[in-house]
């Protein structure tokens, strides 16, 4: 199977499964990847996605091997669906390209010491087309994007964290440990809450303050008049 999933609380841990082709993206993979995230969307079981590789990489991008038997680009606009609930990018190692693309899609990145960062498209002759351009910069400023965009350089893990393209570096063997425990955090809070703040964080990210600012005032009078959860405060 090119993609596996497995339970943890309520947690999905979803990992894809090419490694001799260091999971490249190849169109049975995304196939797999969307159907499966939308399933967990729908699932109330599930509170969070956690997205791993089968070691030793985490995603090398778009199987290159497929496209240049078929001369054709993946039909999916993006390595993985949008979905309400908060996903958690556990990044075992190589991230490269279309694989930094599905990273970047994550709203929390956790990487082993044995991760490295890269898009190459610009060496390959290619444009991004998954929102690196536009995710990058916003992650780690515009000038350290542009020099991964351009140059097509590796950043390691340590680089990574301190340039705040991931949350957090672990050894590799407490990787999935620290992934399904934030996960479990996640999920001991309020669920309406946490996807109504995963929609206004996404929502919110290209805006300018002002803007961003309005937005979770609305959202917040919108959430509030649909009643609130008083159960969870202290002495509800």
């Amino acid at each position: 199977m090119v993609l596996e999933t497995a339970t943890h609380g309520r947690a999905l841990l979803v990992t894809l499964n090419r490694p001799q082709q260091r999971n490249a993206l190849s169109a049975e993979l995304l196939a797999a990847l969307h159907a499966t995230l939308r399933a967990a969307d729908a699932d109330d079981a599930v509170d969070v996605v956690v997205v791993t590789g089968a070691d030793p990489a985490f995603c090398g991008g778009v199987d290159t091997g497929e496209l240049a038997r078929t001369g054709v680009m993946p039909e999916y606009t993006s390595p993985l669906p949008v979905i309400g609930k908060p996903l958690i990018g556990a990044v075992n190692g190589a991230a490269v390209t279309g694989g930094l693309e599905l990273a970047m899609m994550c709203d929390l990145l956790v990487a082993s010491e044995r991760a490295r960062f890269a898009d190459t498209h610009a060496r390959l002759g290619f444009l991004p087309g998954w929102g690196q351009s536009a995710r990058l910069p916003r992650a780690v400023g515009d000038r350290r994007a542009a020099e991964m965009l351009l140059t097509g350089r590796f950043v390691e893990a340590p680089e990574a964290l301190a340039i705040g393209l991931v949350n957090a570096v672990v050894p590799h063997d407490e990787l999935l440990d620290r992934a399904l425990a934030m996960a479990a955090a996640i999920s001991d809070c309020g669920q309406a809450a946490v996807r109504a703040t995963v929609a206004l964080m996404r929502e919110g990210a290209g805006l300018p303050l002002a803007e961003a600012l309005a937005l979770e005032r609305t959202a917040a009078l919108r959430f509030q008049g649909e009643g609130l959860d008083t159960s969870r405060l202290p002495g509800g």
